[in-house]
């Protein structure tokens, strides 16, 4: 089944707005991530206190750069984006419920990862698609 193109589907403004977003993203989780795999002491301690293990840091720093690389590569944008959107409903209840830090830098993550996964929804359908001709 053939999809109209999601550029065809959705405005230009709309399509402008989700490339800054999703660069954004890209741009602020690869940060994140890379500092929780390269040891930073902020990230280490943070998770010290968090309870959980070292590992935990390592799996979040693993998630946020893949989450990274997705958000910018067309056919995975809107999945990386959910599963960014995701990781920070994580964070947030951790911020609130185990560290008892305010939540606005995750709550804010949260907002542009479901922005660009609503704006990219198009996607998923030819996403889908292609992993079915693959399989």
């Amino acid at each position: 089944m053939s999809h109209p193109s999601p550029t065809r589907r959705r405005g230009r403004a709309a399509t402008v707005v989700a490339w800054v977003l999703q660069v954004l993203l890209a741009l602020e989780f690869l940060a994140a991530g890379l500092g929780k795999l390269l040891g930073s002491q902020a990230n280490v301690d943070m998770f010290a206190e968090i309870g959980a293990g070292q590992w935990l840091r390592y799996l979040v720093g693993v998630l946020e750069v893949a989450g990274a690389v997705g958000v910018v590569l067309p056919p995975l944008a809107a999945l990386a984006a959910a599963c960014l959107a995701a990781l920070m409903v994580g964070a947030i209840i951790t911020d609130l419920a185990v560290i008892e830090e305010s939540p606005v830098i995750p709550a804010v993550a949260l907002a542009m990862a479901v922005a660009v996964a609503v704006l990219r929804r198009d996607d998923f359908p030819a996403l889908r698609d292609r992993l079915r001709r693959s399989g």
